[in-house]
């Protein structure tokens, strides 16, 4: 079966930042930042384009006031030791600081019961996930490797110019972190500073003896691309030295198909079990009006992809919308 142009796409409209997370009950779990930027929701189904018209299920709200009240960003759901765990990032307010930034900081919330759907008060929060640098963080996620948790995530250094950086530490517990961050990566690239210096969106794959970390760059108008680092899976993962950074971009914007913007990716397998699967959002327009931030018009896609001879992957183009 070919699974290169089988899905519908866009998959779900108005969802930015789409994780896709396929569980061993069959089912495949979504979630994503919802235009509002006011609460989380999960749905699921048993096939990817089921979750076209799953009806979601809110699991946590943004709190009245505080430090998780604001611009809930970028929800991730994983399975943790036998848990249900959602990072996502929040903000005490809207406004910017002195240097144009928003405020956001990482949090964690909890389930522990085998369908993280069945209701919101199945949820417990284990608040922030603190690094020892108290600036702009969000777009976390986590992967295991060789017995051990990682955390890899996008933080504002206040040495470094930009927006943020990628960092990975080794993690005690899914919400607290055992070691110092490491930095992986800065924007430098001419392709990674276009509006905004940025590195974000961080996500792990681990084939043919590595592991590739794709990541997002720049802002998030026709100018977002996706980059890629690479490490060895037998080396120290925490030793940046270790790792490799492309040049050029991995993944872009396809003028020919009006696909603009394509990034904050994460990844998942098809429904053979075998296919390896991109999601990511992507805007079909360049003319937006004021802050693309509030433009919601970033919808989830997905799409298969291959492997090149020497291992590494091959995202190709995004994949054209094909809904009508």
């Amino acid at each position: 079966m070919a699974y290169t142009n089988q899905y519908i796409n866009p998959l779900i409209v108005q969802r930015a930042d789409p994780y896709i997370y396929k569980h061993t009950d069959g089912y495949y779990y979504f979630t994503a930042s919802v235009p509002a930027y006011n609460l989380i929701e999960i749905r699921r189904a048993k096939t990817l384009a089921g979750l076209a018209h799953a009806a979601p299920r809110t699991v946590w709200r943004k709190h009245e006031n505080g430090p998780m009240s604001q611009l809930i960003w970028a929800p991730e759901i994983h399975y943790i030791d036998g848990k249900w765990f959602i990072y996502f990032a929040a903000a005490e307010t809207t406004a910017l600081d002195e240097n144009g930034m928003f405020q956001h900081r990482m949090f964690c919330i909890e389930c522990d019961e085998e369908n993280p759907m069945a209701s919101e008060d199945n949820w417990i929060e284990r608040g922030q996930v603190k690094t020892n640098m108290d600036t702009f963080s969000l777009d976390a996620t986590c992967f295991e490797a060789n017995g051990k948790l990682y955390y890899v995530w996008a933080q504002k250094d206040k040495a470094i110019r930009g927006n943020s950086n990628l960092y990975i530490a080794e993690m005690e517990n899914p919400w607290t972190l055992k070691t110092d961050p490491v930095m992986l990566s800065k924007p430098e690239y001419s392709w990674e500073v276009k509006g905004f210096w940025v590195n974000e969106g961080p996500a792990i794959i681990h084939r043919n003896g590595r592991y590739f970390l794709t990541y997002s760059a720049s802002a998030t108008d026709e100018n977002y691309a996706m980059g890629m680092l690479t490490v060895n899976d037998d080396v120290d993962l925490l030793d940046a030295s270790n790792w490799s950074k492309s040049k050029e971009p991995v993944f872009k914007s396809d003028l020919a198909t009006h696909q603009y913007g394509p990034g904050h990716n994460s990844f998942t397998v098809a429904e053979d079990g075998k296919t390896d699967i991109m999601v990511y959002h992507c805007r079909d327009y360049t003319e937006i009006k004021g802050d693309p931030l509030y433009d919601p018009n970033r919808h989830t896609k997905v799409q298969a992809f291959t492997w090149n001879d020497d291992g590494t992957p091959h995202f190709g183009k995004p994949v054209p919308y094909n809904y009508e």
